[in-house]
């Protein structure tokens, strides 16, 4: 079937990302499946990761088809454009349906784009993981594809003002190799392994970042690289007040 609005998309992403000017260094993008069935694994540190995670998947000819929660397919302008790329809806109360759509698009050969974290780190340290990617790999029987992104934060992310403008920020992207999913291991081993692996991977994608900016800009950088963003213990005892 044509893509229709995927295909545009990338496009104008792109047009809008050089008119940016940001500086884009992605590696492994051939640890990705150049065909069959994949779960793709991101850490999650802005509204734009989906994007990025998709360029990365672009040198292997693939176009992911991400989970997303389904108030962004209420709204009226990502609403269409969302279900014209075949992304999955995810409606909280009723995980079931999404499971079983995702499940089905592996099946057919599709790669499927998972947030384990759920939502945005406002820490930009690694949450937990949730064990739905591994047990989407299992059942489907693909591989997952551990990936890292950092740099998107200081674009758009959550408690932060959007910066559009040309601001030659670094984007850096760290694809892994695949980690297997054997459906005679417990789910929550095999997530463990996964994020093991998603936590390498934004290590090195941090020591590759370009210089850092002065200790007025650094609330991006989480608080044991030398930033002013909060912890992930100060995020928690913020919620429970």
């Amino acid at each position: 079937m044509a893509e229709l609005v995927y295909r545009p998309v990338i496009g104008l992403a792109k047009t809008l990302f050089k008119a940016w000017d940001l500086k884009i260094d992605c590696k492994g993008s051939e640890n990705i499946p150049p065909s069959g069935g994949a779960v793709l694994v991101s850490n999650h540190i802005s509204y734009l990761d989906f994007i990025f995670n998709g360029l990365a998947a672009l040198p292997q000819k693939r176009l992911v088809r991400f989970m997303a929660k389904e108030s962004v397919f209420r709204h009226k302008v990502s609403g269409p454009l969302m279900r014209g790329m075949k992304h999955i809806p995810v409606d909280r109360r009723q995980g079931e349906a999404a499971y079983a759509h995702a499940l089905d698009s592996l099946r057919s050969g599709e790669v499927i784009g998972v947030f384990p974290e759920a939502t945005i780190s406002e820490s930009f340290t690694l949450k937990s993981f949730k064990s739905g990617a591994a047990r989407l790999a299992q059942e489907a029987g693909v591989p997952l594809v551990p990936m890292a992104v950092w740099g998107t934060q200081r674009l758009w992310t959550k408690g932060h003002p959007r910066n559009f403008g040309r601001s030659h920020t670094p984007v850096t992207m760290r694809v892994g190799e695949p980690v297997e999913a054997p459906r005679d291991q417990y789910a929550g081993a095999i997530t463990r392994r996964l994020r093991e692996r998603v936590q390498e991977l934004l290590e090195a994608a941090q020591r590759a970042y370009p210089a850092r900016s002065g200790a007025e800009e650094s609330w991006w950088l989480p608080a044991h690289l030398g930033g002013s963003a909060p912890t992930a213990e100060q995020l928690r005892a913020a919620e429970a007040h």
